[in-house]
């Protein structure tokens, strides 16, 4: 049976009302038909600029809807039982889509693997952290979305017992805080990181984010006062809130005691980063505290575990060098997206051919095997 795309399945209720900062709601997974278009609503999210033409990467923008809780699966088979990843896409936690186009799974599913990309809660309805709304709501919407892969995959073609979690940056960071979330055990056999790493904001940090918005806004810093605010205003707002120090957004998983939280799940593990990450935001004056973000955040996670492959990626052919997110059209096997190639693109026009070749195949043996196809550190250039 040739490969299907099922796009746009609701993992759980689109988030309205008040219920925007409550626990993501379950409802039935109802399939789109194969080949759909892939056009749907996305989270609530600002236009953000970058020097790099990043539009492959972060999708269409804000697309207005409701019903945005959606994944999407591109599966060889749909009778089969093959190993399953899930990604998890980046975007400093205020932006972003798993429906962008360096995102498509096709290669994934030709190699034999189910590949589910996803939507969560962005900005201030998935991560301020608020006294009367659950925190970090997006990682709740993450988790609600593995328990669908969980029950529902197998009638994609998917193996629920075979399933490894990938995100890069924010994404990332979700991957290594659901490796400590107790009630994500059970639903992953693997796990990558890519430029995230263990990071996350404390109780008192995130509060700062929380009153300087409730002040831009005029309301008290509670979800009840922001219930009444539309999402328009929520993203204008945060828009205008800066980040603490060399902080790439004013949003992350919040977790208190971090160095005091439980051991990583006993998975197969993949961290990694790339040797120019802070060359994609054009901070000169802050381009060393930046790599430490990274560097930091990689370390602490593999410190803390009993076995994790690693990797640095250091392919500087591109105008932006070996920067942040610029591994990620190899990793999908999507280097031919013409947006990558221009003057301004992330990639430029010289390509190697054999690098997307190279990661990619080492993303889908780990997937396959839970052993990339080296031992210790492993070095892409």
């Amino acid at each position: 049976m040739a490969m299907s795309v099922f796009r746009n399945i609701p993992y759980a209720a689109g988030p309205t009302g008040a219920a925007r900062f409550a626990a993501p709601a379950p409802v039935p997974g109802v399939p789109a038909a194969p080949g759909a278009d892939g056009s749907g609503p996305t989270a609530p999210a600002p236009e953000r600029r970058f020097p790099a033409d990043l539009s492959p990467l972060m999708g269409p923008g804000w697309v207005r809807g409701e019903d945005y809780l959606t994944l999407n699966v591109w599966t060889p088979r749909t009778d089969g039982d093959a190993p399953v990843m899930v990604f998890v896409h980046g975007g400093a936690f205020l932006s972003g889509t798993g429906q962008a186009p360096a995102y498509d799974g096709t290669s994934f599913a030709r190699d034999g693997v189910v590949l589910v990309t996803l939507n969560y809660r962005l900005g201030a309805l998935g991560w301020l952290d608020l006294p009367d709304a659950p925190r970090n709501r997006g990682l709740l919407d993450v988790l609600a979305a593995l328990r669908w892969v969980h029950e529902h995959i197998a009638d994609y073609g998917g193996d629920p017992d075979r399933v490894t979690v990938f995100g890069q940056s924010a994404g990332g960071m979700i991957i290594s805080a659901l490796l400590v979330t107790p009630e994500a055990a059970g639903l992953f056999r693997g796990a990558i990181s890519q430029s995230g790493g263990l990071h996350a904001l404390t109780g008192a940090e995130a509060a700062e984010t929380t009153r300087a918005l409730a002040d831009r806004l005029g309301v008290p810093a509670t979800a009840e006062a922001f219930a009444d605010i539309p999402d328009e205003r929520l993203v204008s707002g945060l828009a205008e809130v800066p980040g603490v120090g060399p902080r790439l957004s004013p949003l992350g998983v919040v977790l208190d005691g971090l160095d005091d939280t439980p051991p990583p799940h006993p998975v197969d593990l993949l961290v990694g980063t790339n040797t120019q990450e802070s060359l994609l935001y054009q901070r000169p004056e802050q381009r060393a505290a930046i790599d430490a973000i990274f560097r930091d955040a990689r370390e602490r996670l593999v410190s803390r575990s009993d076995k994790a492959f690693t990797y640095d990626f250091d392919w500087r052919g591109g105008p932006f060098g070996a920067c942040h997110a610029v591994e990620l059209p190899f990793v999908f096997d999507t280097t031919d997206l013409p947006a990558l190639r221009t003057a301004n693109g992330l990639l430029g026009p010289d390509i190697p051919p054999s690098l997307a070749a190279e990661m990619h195949g080492a993303w889908v043996r780990f997937a396959m095997s839970g052993d990339p196809g080296w031992s210790g550190a492993h070095r892409f250039h």
